[in-house]
């Protein structure tokens, strides 16, 4: 078969929301998707049985990090991530270009890569986009990202203070005895990335992996414009929208994903990176857009961070001490459901939100299992009402099941077609 085939089967008639499949070498997904993000090769703590039996059905692995432990060869010799992970379906992997945004204050760019400096053990380790691909054959994912140059997605102006990343970034992007030229950073990092991207076509030769190349160009609309013409000039399976949600509010990431997803070829997948809460998902949903990835499910319940349809959970709070409910009545993980998955309980009851809490307090690893567990079935529940929404075309009623989403916004803005193509 060829690396990836998309079928849209079915749209919505009051938004840009698409219901499609994307078949590849190791099977296929349903979209819109969401992608639990497995960094190193794993999604912590969980098994992959849990990760598929939570609804996933394609993963996403970093480039950057495997590259530096246990390093492509090894993972080659192992089979390639499938093998080396024991997940049988789909998997995608970032390219690596994002870490020279995240990890910038470690990190010098410039017109032919990135040098970064190892967070293992403090070596120099070079990308180009030739390297990204490098890596991403031997890793051997279904999807592979083009390399890219992230720049800040706003002036630093309006950085907030927490935003760290952010003024990593602006430090490193400003020349000595020279201020940070916004407009110029953007110019320039979108034209490193259409530069780039033709590298990685070049250097790409297996037929087993689809390529996607990734639109840049921040919160202007110009500069998004611009960078969504040319990438899009570059003929490749799918693209991707990145860049979002690295500091922006809610407002203007909807207001970036509601321009540039018309703007990407309507018969290939459209890929938001990094996105992220539910609201922001499922805006992006009615822009077009039929995949997601994101750390919030894992990162965050770890942390005792619970996601509900009705708004988050911060289970290490004194009032779950003696709490007896389970995280969400009605949710099918095993926490709140474990007679669901064959985990007999006295009662058939629940794990309570005061025994999760204790988990936590008492630094006890099955407090974070429990709560990742619960965010993974948050998420792809939340997807697959997303896809029967998009049948039925009741999006107030999703709003209603799921008054995390805060309401929704019209449903078209401008510039984007209707739901028939036209």
């Amino acid at each position: 078969m060829t690396a990836l085939q998309f079928e849209i089967r079915s749209r919505s008639a009051r938004t840009s929301a698409r219901l499609g499949r994307v078949s590849t070498p190791h099977g296929a997904f349903d979209t819109p998707a969401f992608m639990p993000v497995g960094t190193k090769g794993t999604v912590k703590g969980i098994l992959p049985p849990q990760v598929r039996a939570s609804g996933a059905q394609i993963l996403l692995n970093n480039t950057y990090h495997l590259l530096l432990r246990p390093g492509p060869l090894q993972v080659a010799a192992l089979g390639g991530v499938h093998a080396f992970m024991g997940w049988d379906g789909p998997i995608l992997t970032d390219s690596g270009g994002y870490q020279a945004y995240s990890l910038a204050d470690i990190n010098a760019v410039d017109d032919d890569g990135v040098t970064f400096r190892s967070i293992v053990d403090g070596s120099s380790i070079r990308m180009t986009p030739e390297r990204s691909i490098e890596v991403q054959q031997a890793l051997g994912a279904d999807i592979i990202m083009a390399f890219d140059d992230c720049p800040p997605s706003i002036d630093p102006d309006e950085v907030r203070p927490n935003q760290a990343r952010l003024k990593h970034a602006v430090v490193r992007d400003t020349p000595r005895r020279k201020q940070y030229d916004h407009a110029q950073r953007l110019q320039l990092a979108n034209e490193r990335t259409v530069r780039w991207l033709e590298r990685c076509k070049a250097a790409h030769t297996r037929s087993d992996q689809a390529l996607f190349g990734i639109v840049q160009g921040g919160t202007d609309r110009d500069a998004r414009r611009w960078s969504a013409e040319r990438i899009c000039q570059v003929d490749l399976p799918g693209y991707a929208i990145g860049g979002v949600a690295v500091g922006e509010p809610h407002a203007q990431i909807v207001e970036v994903v509601r321009q540039t997803a018309p703007l990407l070829p309507e018969g290939k997948p459209r890929y938001l990176m990094g996105v992220g809460y539910e609201r922001d998902i499922v805006e992006a949903v009615r822009a077009g857009v039929d995949m997601f990835d994101c750390v919030l499910p894992t990162r965050n319940g770890r942390n005792a961070y619970a996601f509900t349809q009705t708004g988050p959970l911060r289970l290490r709070n004194a009032a779950h001490t003696v709490d007896p409910r389970p995280i969400e009545e009605g949710c099918d993980c095993p926490a709140c459901c474990p007679a669901a998955h064959g985990w007999l309980t006295p009662g058939e009851a629940a794990m309570s939100r005061g025994y999760i809490r204790h988990l936590f307090m008492a630094e006890e690893m099955l407090g974070p299992i429990l709560v990742t567990l619960h965010n993974l079935h948050h998420y792809q529940r939340l997807m697959g009402e997303i896809r029967e929404t998009i049948l039925t075309d009741d999006w107030d009623g999703l709003a209603r099941r799921w008054p995390v989403l805060g309401g929704l916004g019209e449903p078209r803005a401008e510039g984007e077609t209707g739901g028939d193509g036209s």
